[in-house]
């Protein structure tokens, strides 16, 4: 089972969720895995101080150009929709951070003149903490693509009973590669302004994507009731809601759990998971029966 936990906007409480979570679980032994493909910023480490057992590097497919054979027809420019490659009169431009690794250039090249290598573009960290197994993509400074990264590292990780997946903040196409094909999708907001303008923004995104999914108040006592209002007009399940509590922030402040200051939290966040799990296997039932 594939949960991911995604937000609007960031500082919303999605790590927090995502790391508490997947402890939550591990103490009822539940096989799980957390995935941060937060690759940009990455931070569930900081709470589950895992133990790194490996650390593979992610590569992306990029032209090289053979100017022995280059007749500078100028194919593979035409064919790229990104300008990784630029074609004059006696020269052949590469710009390889544009590049998107589609193939397209080496294999529409009439003399066979471009031959693909491999450029780095981040790594996977892996490794254990506090009963879960950690996996993390950490993109290389610089680099822009971090969908190539994300999707590798969805498909490292071993099989386990249930997979966690932090998303990166936001609708954008980081965040619809690390959501996609997952059984149910928390979204994290907070009742304010700002928190409501980007949630309707993420429900949009995973309606399109036709995946489940619920909500999770954070900060529930702050701000004012439109988000609930627009919850219950559009019927969007509220999961779960957190009161603003300064030691929770204090706690994130400095790499603690929720457990650690109220185990409540762990038994409210299992009883969630049990529910999204109900709602889950009703689902599949329908789609048998149909």
């Amino acid at each position: 089972m594939k949960i991911s936990v995604a937000s609007g906007k960031g500082g919303t409480g999605k790590t927090t969720i995502a790391v508490n979570l997947a402890v939550a679980l591990a103490g009822k032994d539940i096989d799980v895995a957390l995935l941060d493909c937060d690759v940009e910023e990455p931070n569930g480490h900081i709470f589950l101080n895992p133990e790194y057992t490996e650390s593979v590097p992610v590569t992306v497919p990029v032209p090289k150009v053979d100017f022995s054979r280059c007749t500078y027809c100028g194919e593979c420019a035409e064919i790229c929709q990104y300008n990784a490659i630029a074609v004059i009169p006696d020269n052949v431009m590469v710009f390889p951070k544009l590049c998107h690794g589609c193939g397209g250039c080496y294999h529409l090249c009439p003399p066979r003149a471009i031959s693909e290598v491999n450029r780095e573009i981040g790594k996977i960290n892996s490794g254990h903490g506090r009963g879960v197994e950690f996996v993390e993509g950490r993109l290389n400074v610089g680099e822009s693509q971090a969908p190539p990264l994300t999707k590798r590292l969805k498909q490292s990780v071993s099989k386990h009973e249930v997979v966690i997946i932090d998303a990166p903040p936001g609708t954008s196409c980081p965040v619809v590669e690390a959501v996609s094909e997952s059984d149910y999708v928390i979204l994290v907001s907070e009742p304010t302004p700002f928190g409501l303008n980007d949630l309707i923004l993420a429900v949009e995104m995973v309606r399109r994507l036709g995946l489940p999914h619920g909500i999770v108040v954070n900060r529930a006592d702050s701000g004012d009731d439109r988000m609930l209002k627009y919850c219950e007009s559009e019927m969007l399940d509220i999961l779960m809601k957190i009161p603003f509590d300064r030691r929770l922030a204090e706690a994130y402040s400095t790499g603690k759990l929720m457990s650690e200051i109220d185990r409540v939290y762990n038994e409210n966040l299992f009883n969630m998971y049990t529910s999204i799990k109900g709602k889950i296997s009703d689902a599949r039932a329908c789609d048998y029966q149909r």
